[in-house]
């Protein structure tokens, strides 16, 4: 399949092609889209056909729940039932943004497109670009990370060649994203409210607006075998570069101390700015400064990336506190080590 590449980094002057885009989704085809997190995967979410070519693009898991986007909270009562007055109190907050909901499903959104669940993924990117695909197209759109299931998700239009090239119908290329991690994900059918997945809106800033929520224990450790996926990124190994990671949490001097301790000629480091001259013989992944999560954010995924055109064998990564958009980037490479973590005190 030969896959057109759009490049759209603004809506003005681009009507032309983001139309392509968005008739694309519409019959049915498949097009990676720029969001403020990360790239998606773009399907028509009530399609059926697309959305199993979604699947088996990413080779992902098909009781893997999707997200479906939309572009304002207006769309809530075409696809979601008994949707409650917090869900418009959040959207109202925070949308467009990378915040998801999950909500009660109506018939009209597929089995195939919740994952066989009768709750859907809700959520409206602020990204210009997909936003205006999504209106375009007149159809919420599935769009989960653009990246094969597993990997590092993308946070550049390369990284979405490097995997999608020739298995979808277009690749839009709306530069870097700003954010850099996937949206924090919600559960509003449970009370109090459940954090299924930290992400790019800080957790903090959502419980001073609706007060307690809990924190599912799949971001924090390992689930359970068996168990089901209530949202996208709960039961699987995700985020990993080909070489085994080794994720060491503490504070950052301790920390650094130890992944010195411990590599080797082979070993790849993930490491903050203040850290990297300790490793001269390994390659190292910066994240940023250790009080820049916003930027250790963007840098994650590329940083996990970046080894896998390299001879290194295997990665330590320092973790940021779970403070903020630290408890985001700390899940993630913790899925990326399939949580294997070395506390040092």
């Amino acid at each position: 399949m030969r896959t057109k590449l759009f490049i759209i980094h603004q809506v003005e002057g681009f009507q032309e092609e983001i139309d392509q885009a968005a008739h694309i989704i519409r019959e049915g085809g498949l097009v990676a889209i720029p969001t403020e997190t990360v790239y998606g995967l773009g399907a028509d979410a009530l399609n059926e056909d697309a959305v199993r070519r979604i699947y088996e693009a990413k080779g992902r898991p098909s009781n893997n729940p999707l997200i479906i986007h939309v572009p304002s909270a207006d769309w809530l009562e075409d696809y979601c039932r008994d949707v409650p007055e917090v869900a418009y109190r959040l959207a109202e907050q925070f949308w467009p943004g990378p915040l998801t909901m999950i909500l009660q499903a109506k018939d009209v959104v597929p089995k195939r497109t919740t994952g066989g669940l009768d709750t859907v993924a809700v959520r409206c990117p602020s990204h210009p670009v997909a936003l205006a695909i999504i209106r375009a197209a007149g159809v919420p759109v599935a769009a989960p990370s653009a990246n094969t299931s597993g990997r590092p998700s993308c946070t550049t239009a390369q990284h979405v060649i490097e995997d999608m090239a020739g298995k979808i119908e277009g690749i839009v290329d709306g530069g870097d994203c700003a954010v850099g991690v996937e949206s924090t994900i919600i559960d509003l059918t449970c009370e109090p409210p459940q954090l299924l997945r930290p992400g790019g809106m800080p957790l903090e800033d959502i419980q001073a607006v609706i007060g307690t929520v809990r924190i599912n224990g799949a971001v924090t450790s390992e689930p359970a075998p068996g168990e089901v996926p209530r949202a996208p990124g709960m039961a699987y190994r995700h985020y990993a570069p080909k070489a085994p990671v080794t994720v060491v949490v503490g504070e950052p001097e301790r920390s650094a101390r130890f992944i010195q301790a411990n590599v080797g000629r082979y070993s790849g480091v993930i490491c903050f700015d203040e850290f990297a001259e300790r490793y001269p013989e390994q390659v190292v992944q910066s994240l940023g400064s250790v009080e820049d999560k916003a930027e250790q954010a963007r840098r994650v995924f590329d940083a996990l990336r970046a080894f896998d055109s390299t001879q290194v064998q295997e990665i330590y990564a320092q973790c940021p506190d779970s403070d903020g958009l630290g408890l985001a980037v700390g899940n993630r490479l913790k899925k990326a080590a399939g949580f294997h973590v070395v506390e040092v005190r």
